[in-house]
């Protein structure tokens, strides 16, 4: 068995030196090419690694500019040949040896073809004081577990082993920190299932480089809006602002002042989830009784009565759905229905 390390480097001249050695050191028995990606570098981290890029098994690729930390890994498995791909951080915030522990795992059981490090799994060292960031990764990666129905315990670690075969199926476009979201989410959607690994974790501080932002934070649920919601086919896009639509409609009957804006923000999410998981005509059936129901009480009973048809469709729908799948194969009934 083969694993390519794809390490992406940005602005790590205090730190480079010190984690290819450990690198190199946990992995020297093992059958691995390492493949260094400088992302447009400028504190000389550039000039280290073209003056120190000797070792046997090294492969070095020079990007110019800045250019994220997804696009860099994207470049780096443009030349990756093993069997197993291995992401590592060059920060020294995750521990290689660790990785090694991972691989150690893979190597010997063959089923597993994604495995996730986990910073809030194990009983290793940890120090971290970075509250917020803490904070934002668990509310993402319960997002995350709700969107995709998975429970994995941590989104955005940087350091995971994944199999070349996977990549095969899977078509990564995020250039930043978005990476982790990208190809988790890809990940999901297309049935691997995922095992997480417990690591070591002791982070920077940003006097010390850390570079992951507020805006990072802000943009993460753009990418977890995005890959749950807008990245499918266009019949699943059509159902989704069809059903988002009228659910909000729909949310605009109940409560008043600030609890009524809550509750369209509710109606709009569950109408997204409707949309993705029926097409526009099973969808339609959805709506039709809610919207029959809203005549059949008034006052207070009313949602109580939405709320029984509401359910009574989607199981009839869901019905529906099965029927057709099962009597015919015809792309354009599937793509209505």
């Amino acid at each position: 068995m083969k694993l390519s390390i794809i390490v992406p480097v940005y602005n790590e001249v205090n730190y480079i030196k010190t984690f290819i050695n450990i690198l190199y050191n946990s992995f020297k028995n093992e059958n691995v090419e390492y493949i260094i990606v400088n992302d447009g570098s400028d504190d000389g981290s550039e000039e280290w690694l073209l003056n120190n890029f000797k070792k046997k098994g090294f492969k070095f690729i020079n990007l110019p500019n800045n250019m994220g930390k997804g696009f860099a890994i994207r470049k780096g498995l443009e030349i990756a040949t093993g069997d197993y791909i291995l992401f590592q951080d060059a920060d020294l915030e995750l521990d290689p040896k660790d990785s090694l522990d991972m691989y150690q795992k893979i190597k010997k059981n063959s089923n597993i073809q994604v495995l996730f490090a986990s910073r809030f799994l194990s009983g290793k060292l940890k120090s971290n004081k970075n509250l917020l960031n803490e904070v934002i990764c668990k509310i993402n990666t319960f997002i995350f577990n709700i969107f995709f129905n998975q429970s994995i315990n941590d989104l955005h670690c940087g350091t995971k082993i994944i199999s070349k075969e996977v990549f095969k199926k899977i078509s990564l476009n995020i250039n930043d920190f978005g990476f982790e979201i990208d190809i988790s989410t890809q990940i999901a959607k297309n049935n691997y299932k995922i095992y997480e690994y417990g690591i070591s974790y002791l982070a920077r501080t940003y006097l010390e480089g850390k570079k992951i932002t507020w805006v990072d934070g802000l943009l993460s649920y753009y990418y977890l809006f995005k890959t749950r919601f807008i990245d499918n086919e266009i019949s699943t896009i059509l159902s989704i602002i069809f059903s988002a639509t009228y659910m909000t409609y729909v949310s605009t009957y109940f409560g008043m002042g600030m609890g009524k804006f809550f509750l369209i923000i509710v109606f709009f999410v569950v109408g997204c989830f409707i949309g993705l998981h029926k097409k526009i005509v099973t969808s339609s059936i959805v709506f039709l009784f809610i919207y029959f129901g809203s005549f059949l009480s008034n006052g207070n009973g009313k949602i109580y009565i939405i709320l029984i048809v509401f359910l009574f469709s989607l199981y009839l729908s869901k019905k529906m759905s099965l029927i057709i799948n099962e009597v015919t194969n015809n792309k354009f009934i599937k793509f209505f229905v």
